[in-house]
């Protein structure tokens, strides 16, 4: 998704703007965020799902470009599953949301995705791999039947939108690290690295992060447990997916 803040009508305590995501931060009481209390806890598989070899090899341009095929074929196949998982985050939003914000942020991300697709199968013309036929991976398929966990009623919003967030979060991070200063990224890759790396997905990756760190101040127990697990599960199919992009799996 290529998203400006400004497109979604955020506020600019709704888009987060001046912080990194990854960052841990503290409320104004002196608390710390949940969000930045899980960072802090799972810090070493965050940096690995965010600095991956392969996002690295790209922003140091000794990428394989068959790789970097891999990856462009499989995401189409995991964006096309992506699709209905944001129409249930949406969905659980209308129905168990306090704030009708959220679903105007959602929806912005929704919208993207259209864009997203074709974007993909105009890049899959320009390196001459076709998107027909595609077999999906074993990580692939573990990440996709994931998400698709996550559409189920029993899934309570609070644990869908970390998953959402999550997901987008380790893409922006991913591939700014592409396209800030000093990388040596192939003008061939820039386009799709500046994607996702750009400043509004930036943005929009912060309004989502604001709507998980104000739902979890109100979550139960069990609801932070789940959201939690949903948070290092989204890691561990991001740096799986990462390693199957390299041939690794």
């Amino acid at each position: 998704p290529e998203l400006q803040a400004r497109q979604l009508g955020l506020p600019a305590e709704a888009s987060g703007e001046g912080r990194m995501d990854g960052e841990s931060t503290t409320e104004a009481g002196g608390g710390k965020e949940v969000v930045g209390l899980w960072l802090d806890r799972h810090r070493e598989m965050y940096d690995r799902a965010t600095r991956h070899p392969f996002v690295l090899s790209i922003r140091e341009g000794t990428v394989d470009l068959s790789s970097f095929k891999r990856w462009l074929v499989q995401d189409y196949i995991f964006v096309r599953e992506f699709v209905p998982f944001v129409a249930s985050v949406l969905l659980k939003a209308c129905k168990e949301s306090d704030n009708e914000m959220d679903m105007e942020v959602i929806l912005g991300g929704m919208a993207s995705l259209h864009d997203e697709l074709s974007w993909f199968k105009k890049e899959a013309s320009k390196w001459d791999v076709p998107l027909v036929g595609i077999v999906p991976q074993r990580a692939n398929l573990n990440y996709c039947r994931f998400l698709k966990s996550l559409t189920v009623s029993e899934t309570d919003y609070i644990t869908a939108i970390v998953a959402f967030w999550a997901i987008e979060t380790v893409y922006q991070e991913s591939f700014a690290l592409c396209v800030e200063d000093g990388s040596r990224t192939p003008a061939e890759l820039l386009d799709t690295c500046e994607r996702w790396g750009n400043d509004g997905f930036r943005q929009y990756c912060h309004s989502l992060r604001n709507i998980v760190e104000r739902c979890l101040q109100k979550a139960t127990e069990d609801i932070l447990k789940n959201a939690e697990d949903a948070f290092t599960h989204v890691l561990e199919h991001e740096v799986n997916f990462w390693n199957m992009s390299s041939g690794d799996m």
